[in-house]
């Protein structure tokens, strides 16, 4: 069982908080899909030959893809991997890439999973985030989607913006409600160390971010989102039950996947891998950066994405995969934020509860190896 990720990095503007590799061109479309195409094939062997259950086009904006283009994509992989008759298939949309002839093709592709970038249902956030589509196009899309058969759909929302305030936040979840989709990603919003909002802020440009309203744009999530029977399942995602992104919970339980595009990444078990930030200019292997992992990385990677998660820590796992030594040494790490009310526990499992998720980096480095 493994999946497939690929990195679509072309976008119509690059939005002011974005910290992902993405162009504002479509210049070198030609050479990426070419290119691509090419690494596929050339690494049809990472997975060993394990049936690929995911495949999760990202970006950048996957949709600004034609269907022809996607079409050929899609085709590739099937003559090289082995793709589960019933694989999620995923793919990022923008709202104001999405027509209904558009999505209706889509289907036909075989994509069965949509995940559109809203970010806000209000025009004054999306201008600050400097979002190409309105609240019109935010609205619709939705609806479009539906219509052209798709019913596993996730929508991305960010808080803690500085043109919102508590009131407009909550109206903001009423109307992901009121679209009856199954599946929410909700994201802090973050200053990213090159982004253009970043800069604006340093410049005394635009607003700045500030962290308690984050707080309090979390708090009020997840309560509403528990009162509609939505099952909060990783730190920003939330589904009705048994909807969870079968992708994403791919890399929280350390599931095997292969990177594809610039930038992608890819993880075998015991090594990372990297693209370079580049669209290759001819069709030839793209160049990679290998990271094997010690015992004790892996070690802190498991707690560090598991910690994410309602699974939490599975001690059991833990002391069949890693040993008595890593065991030992977290149930005493975790002995003190245990008694301070940090961290939960119940039988085998190391759990983090929606308060204390809050704070889930700072807990995990406190079980990391020393």
């Amino acid at each position: 069982m493994a999946g497939l990720y690929l990195h679509v990095p072309f976008c119509k503007s690059k939005c002011a908080y974005c910290g992902f590799y993405s162009v504002a061109s479509l210049k070198r479309k030609g050479d990426y899909l070419e290119s691509l195409k090419q690494e596929i094939i050339q690494r049809k062997d990472y997975l060993h030959g394990e049936p690929v259950h995911t495949v999760y086009f990202g970006g950048g904006t996957p949709s600004i893809l034609s269907i022809d283009e996607l079409k050929s994509i899609i085709t590739q992989l099937h003559d090289t991997f082995d793709i589960d008759p019933q694989a999620e298939i995923t793919l990022e949309a923008n709202p104001d890439t999405l027509s209904l002839e558009y999505l209706e093709s889509l289907r036909q592709l075989g994509i069965n999973r949509l995940s559109i970038g809203i970010q806000s249902f209000f025009d004054n956030d999306l201008q600050y985030l400097s979002r190409k589509h309105n609240s019109a196009h935010a609205r619709e899309c939705v609806g479009l989607a539906k219509k052209a058969g798709f019913e596993n759909i996730n929508l991305d929302l960010i808080y803690g913006l500085p043109t919102s305030d508590a009131d407009q936040w909550n109206r903001n979840l009423d109307l992901f409600l009121e679209m009856d989709v199954p599946h929410l990603s909700a994201y802090a919003l973050t200053l990213e160390p090159n982004s253009i909002l970043t800069k604006l802020i340093e410049q005394g440009k635009t607003a700045p971010v500030n962290e308690e309203d984050a707080v309090r744009d979390y708090e009020i999530l997840c309560q509403k989102m528990a009162q509609h029977g939505f099952v909060h399942y990783e730190i920003s995602n939330f589904c009705k039950p048994q909807m969870q992104s079968r992708h994403n919970t791919s890399y929280w339980f350390g599931i095997p996947y292969l990177g594809l595009g610039p930038s992608a990444h890819s993880y075998d078990g015991t090594s990372r891998q990297w693209n370079n930030n580049v669209i290759a200019s001819e069709a030839k292997q793209t160049n990679l950066t290998l990271e094997t992992l010690s015992p004790e990385q892996i070690y802190d990677e498991y707690v560090m994405l598991r910690l994410r998660t309602m699974w939490g820590i599975d001690l059991k796992y833990m002391r069949r995969e890693m040993g008595e030594r890593f065991y030992d040494y977290c149930l005493r790490q975790a002995e003190p934020l245990i008694a301070q009310k940090r961290l939960s526990r119940t039988g085998d499992s190391l759990y983090l509860t929606d308060e204390q998720m809050l704070f889930a980096d700072g807990i995990a480095e406190e079980l990391f190896w020393a």
